[in-house]
């Protein structure tokens, strides 16, 4: 067994689920690296003593993930290679107490908005003059904002209000700040991320108040790119659209998650809209920001789901022809409003569903992207890998979207800085090309 000796610390962050959770390990990784504790994020090295797991609680699959992390690490500590094994985040959240019984073997858990006390456990404080100061995990280039914290919103199916509280809006000073920061070290693209960024500044200035912070952040020296995500349907601040038309780097790019396309299953949902509002703001989104690119994501399966809803979604999808599509199956979440309901969708049916959606939606992808070919755009090199330089345009986010390869083989570009990228070839997801 590993005795601890006199060695000082060494602390592993291991991060789970989205973007939100790994903002949230960025900061606690600021701060004990503040309190002079020896704290790497996603180590490979494995020669930490303690680990954190940030969990995520989102939907069954990445309940499992995050139950699978800890029990591998519990084990690990209990054959001796780590002393210590703290769990944090939305899993560790919601389910506190029911972990706590079956894995008494971790030293603590701790919920989505304690970590002063999980720095108690490293006797050390919360800095906040480091707020604002936060560090990058991984890629300095690029680096997700966190606008807000928790939702208010009172949707069927979704568990975050449980795990995440109620909206909390950030100052637009305080996110400047931090902007000013990231660029300082390398940022040239900020990710704005929430629960429901739609929402921002009703709770601190009175008003949806995210164009006037997208005007702040597009001020800041050295900023790019800036893209939007988790827009909100119902209240969407259409004074956004303004901003982001007249702001050459705010991306004319739009996550906005829709959830479905039948009136009758948003308002199972409590979207608070209908399929045509729905249409309503994308055609006044595309008028207003020629060019712009617009992702969603879908769920396949809600309580109530007939087949005609189904059709209906499928109708939605061909006539709103999205750029970017991403479709989940309904989970049966305890504690929402449609746990109230019968999951009366079988499983089959509901992965058949997503299936024949994302089918539909991979045509779509195809016909936008050989539209490129031919095309130049300005592309942000990200990594290099297995021979080719891989990139986004505008119209990209990491991870989920398009990626723009190039061969590295017949030319040379940095990682981390922008190119202006010929189309030569695109399949229903990728775009091929090389620099001008």
């Amino acid at each position: 067994m590993k005795a601890k000796g006199l060695k000082k610390d060494k602390v592993n962050i291991v991060t789970l689920g989205c973007s939100k959770n790994l903002v949230d390990s960025e900061v606690m990784l600021s701060q004990l690296r503040g309190n002079g504790i020896d704290t790497h994020h996603e180590s490979k090295n494995d020669d930490a003593n303690i680990v954190i797991i940030n969990t995520c609680g989102f939907i069954d699959n990445a309940k499992q993930e995050s139950i699978d992390t800890i029990l591998r690490y519990v084990d690990a500590k209990e054959e001796g290679l780590i002393e210590k094994v703290y769990v944090s985040g939305c899993l560790s959240e919601r389910y506190r107490t029911d972990l706590e019984n079956e894995i008494p073997q971790v030293d603590a858990f701790f919920g989505t908005r304690e970590l002063p006390n999980l720095l108690k456990k490293f006797k050390a404080d919360y800095k906040h003059e480091l707020v604002g100061e936060r560090l990058v995990a991984g890629q300095q280039h690029y680096a997700y904002m966190k606008i807000a914290e928790g939702c208010d919103r009172p949707c069927s199916f979704c568990a975050i209000p449980l795990m995440r509280g109620g909206h909390v809006s950030r100052p637009i000073e305080e996110l400047v700040k931090e902007a000013q920061h990231l660029a300082k070290n390398g940022t040239k693209e900020l990710l704005l991320i929430a629960q429901d960024s739609t929402y921002y500044g009703l709770d601190l200035y009175k008003k949806r108040n995210l164009a006037e912070l997208l005007q702040r952040l597009s001020d800041v020296d050295g900023i790019e790119w800036i893209r939007l995500h988790y827009a909100f349907p119902t209240g969407f601040p259409t004074d956004v659209l303004d901003v982001m038309a007249q702001r050459s780097n705010i991306c004319n790019y739009l996550d906005i998650p829709l959830q479905h396309g039948s009136t009758r299953m948003l308002k199972l949902m409590r979207r608070g809209t209908t399929r045509e509002k729905t249409a309503a703001l994308l055609t006044q989104m595309r008028d207003r920001v020629p060019g712009i690119a617009i992702r969603t994501t879908l769920i396949a399966g809600h309580p109530g789901e007939t087949e005609a809803d189904f059709q209906e979604m499928m109708e939605f999808v061909e006539q709103s022809r999205f750029d970017r599509l991403g479709i989940f199956t309904y989970s049966h979440e305890e504690d929402t409003h449609a746990f109230g309901m019968e999951d009366d969708v079988p499983e089959d049916v509901k992965q058949e569903r997503a299936n024949a959606v994302m089918q539909l939606q991979e045509g779509i992808s195809y016909d936008i992207n050989q539209g490129k070919i031919g095309q130049t755009f300005k592309v942000l090199i990200d990594r290099k890998e297995s021979g080719n330089f891989i990139g986004r345009t505008e119209h990209d986010s990491p991870e989920v979207d398009n990626e723009v390869i190039v061969s590295a083989k017949e030319h040379y570009l940095r990682v981390g800085d922008y190119a202006a990228i010929k189309i030569t070839d695109a399949t229903e997801f990728d775009l091929f090309g090389e620099p001008v």
